[in-house]
């Protein structure tokens, strides 16, 4: 058989079935949400630099008319004057969105695999659970949380505020999803070159699902970050960031401008994962069913 030595031909794109009016009606509509979308962002930004009179002006201003940086020299000294330094409450936070970050990831993947690529008693009903759990909030399950963090003895510990986070089905269903389009064809190969399950999970389920948990990453690591647990940790020197900045802001409106600061510097973290990661997150959506 000849091998084919001329170029290739070239990839055909479909065409949209839509006219330029509709796609330009279509790029403004986007645009605007968008935008819309995007104005707490701003807001929240813009307020850090606000001076402190401009917060009660009426009717209210969106943009700053003199900004200033006197609410961030404000928080700076605040920080400066905490019981605890302010290394400590970063090093909490840091360390504790880590850890639940790579674990969270490392047991939603290995419960997902076996529930979307093998057959046993009582699989149907552990992922009808995994689905309904997604409709319970934190407001619901958190006196469960606490009277079980307290039988164990986590109470005032690391483990108050990593265990929970971990109980977020979320990750599990997106790679249950994710996991049905990887065809079984290619795990068998695996098990007949002599790989076991732990192998396969590793190898060659966890580089297919590469967009899924990068998504695992910005929703869990957010949701970690901005964690308190002010009800189950009480030593100072365990508090996380959130918790100090909290502190910080709790004298009335006279800390309104610092509050802003501190919202702005809370939320920059977060952003930067999601930007950096975003692409993955869309193809997740796409591979899971979710609509956006």
């Amino acid at each position: 058989m000849r091998k084919r030595t001329g170029p290739r031909p070239a990839k055909r794109h479909k065409r949209l079935n839509r006219s330029p009016l509709t796609t330009a009606l279509l790029a403004v509509i986007l645009a605007g949400l968008g935008m819309f979308m995007a104005l707490p962002l701003l807001y929240a930004v813009v307020s850090a630099f606000k001076p402190l009179e401009e917060f009660f002006l009426f009717p209210p201003r969106f943009m700053v008319i003199n900004p200033t940086l006197e609410n961030f020299t404000q928080m700076s000294q605040l920080i400066s004057n905490l019981w605890i330094s302010f290394d400590r409450y970063l090093f909490n936070t840091v360390m504790v969105s880590v850890v639940s970050t790579v674990t969270y990831i490392l047991i939603a993947s290995l419960a997902a695999y076996p529930l979307a690529k093998h057959r046993f008693a009582g699989r149907r009903a552990i992922r009808s659970i995994i689905t309904t759990a997604l409709m319970f909030t934190a407001a619901v399950t958190g006196v469960v949380q606490y009277v079980i963090l307290a039988f164990i003895g986590l109470i005032d510990t690391y483990g108050a505020l990593i265990l929970p986070s971990l109980a977020n089905t979320m990750g599990v269903f997106l790679c249950m999803q994710n996991l049905e389009t990887i065809p079984g064809e290619m795990l068998e190969s695996g098990r007949m070159d002599g790989a076991g399950e732990y192998r396969i999970w590793w190898s060659l389920v966890m580089p297919n699902i590469k967009p899924v948990l990068a998504t695992m990453v910005i929703f869990q690591f957010q949701s970690v970050w901005n964690i308190t647990a002010g009800n189950v940790v009480y030593s100072e020197a365990l508090k996380p960031l959130p918790t100090a900045m909290t502190q910080i802001t709790t004298a009335g409106i006279s800390r309104a401008g610092v509050g802003s600061a501190v919202a702005m510097l809370l939320m920059i973290p977060p952003i930067l994962l999601f930007i950096l990661a975003q692409r993955k997150v869309m193809e997740t959506m796409v591979n899971s069913g979710i609509k956006g």
